[in-house]
Order: C-alpha cells, then sequence, then structure tokens
C-alpha cells in the first residue's frame, strides 16, 4: 500500500470518526433537552394545572348600578385580600363619610356584612362620585369604596373586592391545620402563597423572584413579615423590617 493510500485512509476514518462523535453528541443533547422539558412541565404540573386551587371558581355578582350592588346586602361577604382596603367612619344620619381620615384596613378574610350600597360625593371636587358599601363594626358605621359613578355610569368593583362564599368552604379541601393557622393569622411551613395571603393579607413580592423561588413581604397589620416561597410553598418565614 503506497503512502497516499495509506492517507487517504486515516483521512476517510478520521472524517467518519468525527461524523459519529457529532451524531452521538447530537444524541445526548437532544436526549438532555427532552429531560429539561420533561422536568419543566412537572414542576408546571405541580404548581399550576394540579393545583386544585386554579379550578375553584367563586360566585360573582357582576354589579352594575347601584341596586345590583345592594345584592351584598343579602349574604355576608368576605375579604378578598386583607390589609389593602381603607375603610372610613359614616356618620347614618347624614349619611356622610368622613374621608379626611381612614378608620383602619379591611382584614384577611374577613367576615362583613353589607348594610346598604351609597353613591357618595367625593373625597375632594372634581373627582368622581363614590360607591360606598356601609357595614357595621364594634357597634360603629363604616364605608368601604367599591366603585365610582361619572354621569350616571357605574363602574363596580366588589367581585374583585369580597367573597361572597365564605372561603372555608370555597378551600375546604385545605387541611384543618392549615385552617387553623390562617384563622391565627399566621403564615406555617409549606403554605402556599394564596394560604399565606388567607392568613397574613396583601403580600409584595421583591423583584427578581420567579414562580419556583421568591420571597415575599407582608405589612401584616403593623408587624411586617417576610416568607421566602420555594416551588410554591412557604420555607422560610421571619420577621421583616417596616417599609421605609
Amino acid at each position: 500500500m503506497t503512502p497516499e493510500s495509506r492517507q487517504k485512509i486515516h483521512l476517510l476514518l478520521l472524517v467518519l470518526f468525527l461524523i459519529a462523535a457529532i451524531r452521538t453528541g447530537i444524541i445526548f443533547y437532544n436526549r438532555h433537552e427532552d429531560r429539561i422539558a420533561a422536568l419543566e412541565a412537572q414542576k408546571k404540573r405541580d404548581l399550576g394545572y394540579s393545583n386544585p386551587d386554579y379550578y375553584v371558581s367563586p360566585k360573582k355578582l357582576y354589579p352594575y348600578d347601584l341596586k345590583s350592588a345592594k345584592q351584598l346586602t343579602q349574604q355576608p361577604v368576605w375579604v378578598r385580600e386583607g390589609d389593602h382596603y381603607a375603610y372610613y367612619h359614616y356618620d347614618s344620619a347624614t349619611k356622610h363619610v368622613d374621608f379626611a381620615h381612614d378608620a383602619g384596613l379591611l382584614g384577611p378574610i374577613e367576615k362583613l356584612h353589607i348594610t346598604d350600597v351609597i353613591a357618595s360625593p367625593p373625597p375632594h371636587p372634581g373627582e368622581d362620585r363614590q360607591v360606598m358599601a356601609i357595614f357595621e363594626k364594634n357597634g360603629k358605621s363604616y364605608a368601604v369604596p367599591i366603585g365610582v359613578e361619572t354621569d350616571g355610569e357605574y363602574k363596580i368593583y366588589s367581585d374583585d373586592i369580597f367573597f361572597i362564599e365564605d372561603p372555608h368552604d370555597l378551600y375546604k379541601y385545605w387541611p384543618a391545620d392549615v385552617w387553623q393557622a390562617i384563622d391565627q393569622h399566621r403564615v406555617k411551613p409549606g403554605m402556599s402563597e394564596l394560604q399565606a395571603d388567607f392568613a397574613v393579607g396583601m403580600g409584595i413580592p421583591d423583584s427578581g423572584g420567579d414562580n419556583y423561588e421568591k420571597t415575599v413581604r407582608y405589612p401584616n397589620g403593623g408587624k411586617p413579615l417576610a416568607v421566602t416561597f420555594h416551588d410554591g410553598k412557604a420555607a422560610d418565614i421571619h420577621p421583616d423590617k417596616p417599609a421605609s
């Protein structure tokens, strides 16, 4: 065999080896990508589609004017997001809402009995009239804004503010110890973000987090709390610094 023939055979073997190596690399890469995709799909199933919370569909009233909004008086309501909505003193004799001083914030899944729904003059001249839900608390009357009225047109957001069904019934499949912690307004390890919201109210996520790892800070009625969620479950819970 001539040196030229040997060189050609060596080159051919080298080419065949490189082709085989490339094909092997492609196979391993595709298998790796398939495994990553399967893991991501499993995480989505674990956090989303397999989560029964996503299938709870609370009833809504869809109010469009004062008359339809008065449906709120026909059953108790429960606050969807605590420590978010301010309420005000209300003088039932004069039908005056004291917008100058708020009386507090509605608490996490606080139960209210709405006694009336009214359209009130706005807090400041030139603003829209306020649609107010009236309720009693500790023997006093209060009003909380649930919408606005402009030139006879109403925008009412009560379906976003209140449940009209008891959350204990809506989420009755949650374990008893979880509901006990919620009713005691405390967050315990393993809680979902929704359960933590029910327990201590509105939370503000830190920037840079994602669905699998994030920290949420809760004002918690003046007792700030930081909760880190891992894969949708509360993993680290500790007191937080007050907001500056």
